[in-house]
């Protein structure tokens, strides 16, 4: 006899049904996220990067090899991973065995080097589970030599006047110059940038090569992306015009760059007061930075910082990469080894782990970041002079009434100073010794010595 069934029952049961057969699209959930904070994601604000390069990071090069290392990261206080290019390498062209990360052949594919969509897709639902953010590389300047493109659309190219073909920037002939007064062009990188989205639920780009005749692209792209997702965006230039396009952060090129004299021995400390003065004077108030003392270029090219901040010469300034103003610090793979190398960009180079020496100086500074308020991008930051300011770069930040206190010896030689700006913060945790201190009115720091002290509320 047939059964009546529950009218709101028979409700349940269809919406149950429909969720379940949502997740077996090939769309994915896109987690819903609004909350800002001076127009960025508020995850952000206390958060940091650690660029993982996938193709160097395990033997296999794989994305389930890396997922491996997911607790490792975790535990270290790691946030955000940024993944250099996943997409395919073109071979035409093509530098060196593997070729550049940067010469894609597919806006929508994945590098089967790596591994395949849904192993991708797996590792992003994975790391989401965990905590972490997912951010990607995109490369919107120039594609491969052999990008599906250049058959499709070879309008979609700046062409050369004499043979019209497409031409290569600078020197890097294993890429073709995207022409950015194509509108069906723009509308299909749009779509590209979109899908990576809504297909597997990232949470933002660094985008490679920003140039300003991309500006009006990423005037209208950026908030087509934003009504999908609250998403972090990272540009390689750091030009004041990136941040009206919608940019949340861009790189410090001159503060590294100063960083890098200072590490020699060739600028005093106060270098890196002339780099604020520029930079409150350029970016909006509300800009973020990516501080660093490495990345894949850095590594590659210039060997950071293995030896542009070599031993004892890294501790200080990383320090100031994860405490200092407007800073979202970034972390490159195996820089918590440390690997004392450079990383190959075109050959199979696997970094090898198994000391992890850095580690622990990482997570205390990372966690640091994450659990006072005094180190969100938009806490208040305040030089302090000392007697000693060629040698001694001190500064403290406050939010909320939770505050940090950092003294950095930025030379190769011990320095005994006292204050001549009294700190705010009179006694505190000093976060690595984990002792309650008093802070003196005289004191001394080893060379390449750093303190960090804070109070939270």
């Amino acid at each position: 006899m047939l059964k009546l069934i529950n009218p709101v029952a028979l409700i349940f049961v269809v919406l149950l049904m429909a969720c379940n057969n949502s997740t077996t699209t090939s769309s994915a959930t896109v987690t819903p996220d609004t909350d800002k904070i001076d127009g960025h994601p508020a995850w952000i604000e206390q958060g940091n990067i650690y660029e993982v390069n996938i193709r160097q990071y395990t033997p296999q090069g794989t994305f389930k090899a890396f997922e491996q290392n997911l607790d490792r990261l975790k535990a270290m206080g790691v946030q955000t991973l940024w993944f250099m290019p996943l997409n395919p390498i073109s071979s035409k062209d093509r530098k060196g065995a593997l070729g550049s990360y940067y010469a894609v052949s597919s806006y929508t594919s994945v590098n089967p080097e790596y591994g395949t969509m849904d192993d991708w897709k797996a590792l992003v639902k994975h790391a989401h589970s965990m905590g972490f953010k997912v951010v990607m590389d995109w490369v919107p300047n120039h594609t491969g030599a052999d990008h599906t493109w250049m058959t499709a659309h070879p309008d979609f190219y700046v062409l050369d006047s004499a043979t019209h073909q497409p031409v290569s920037p600078f020197d890097w002939t294993d890429v073709r110059q995207l022409n950015f007064k194509n509108k069906e062009m723009q509308d299909s990188m749009t779509a590209a940038l979109k899908f990576w989205i809504t297909e597997t639920d990232i949470d933002g780009y660094r985008c490679d090569h920003v140039e300003e005749f991309q500006k009006e692209f990423w005037m209208a792209c950026i908030p087509q992306l934003r009504s999908l997702k609250n998403l972090f965006l990272l540009s390689e230039n750091n030009a004041p015009w990136v941040y009206e396009t919608g940019f949340d952060a861009t790189y410090p090129w001159d503060a590294f760059n100063m960083m890098k004299l200072i590490a020699k021995g060739q600028r005093p400390a106060t270098g890196l007061d002339s780099v604020l003065i520029k930079e409150d004077s350029t970016y909006p108030a509300n800009s973020l930075r990516m501080y660093f003392t490495s990345n894949h270029d850095e590594n590659s090219w210039n060997k950071a910082d293995w030896q542009t901040m070599p031993g004892a010469v890294h501790a200080p300034f990383a320090v100031l990469t994860q405490t200092f103003k407007h800073a979202v610090p970034l972390i490159y793979s195996g820089q918590e080894e440390p690997f004392l190398d450079s990383v190959s960009f075109f050959y199979k180079d696997t970094i090898t782990f198994g000391k992890f020496q850095r580690a622990d100086f990482y997570k205390t500074l990372l966690h640091l970041r994450k659990n006072n308020e005094a180190l969100a991008a938009n806490a208040s930051f305040k030089k302090l002079r000392t007697s000693a300011d060629q040698f001694i770069y001190a500064y403290e930040r406050e939010k909320n009434g939770n505050q940090i206190l950092v003294l950095l010896n930025l030379s190769q030689s011990p320095v005994q100073f006292t204050w001549k700006d009294q700190p705010s913060l009179k006694e505190g945790n000093n976060v690595f010794s984990g002792h309650h201190e008093t802070i003196p009115n005289s004191r001394s720091l080893p060379p390449w010595g750093y303190e960090v002290y804070e109070l939270r509320k």
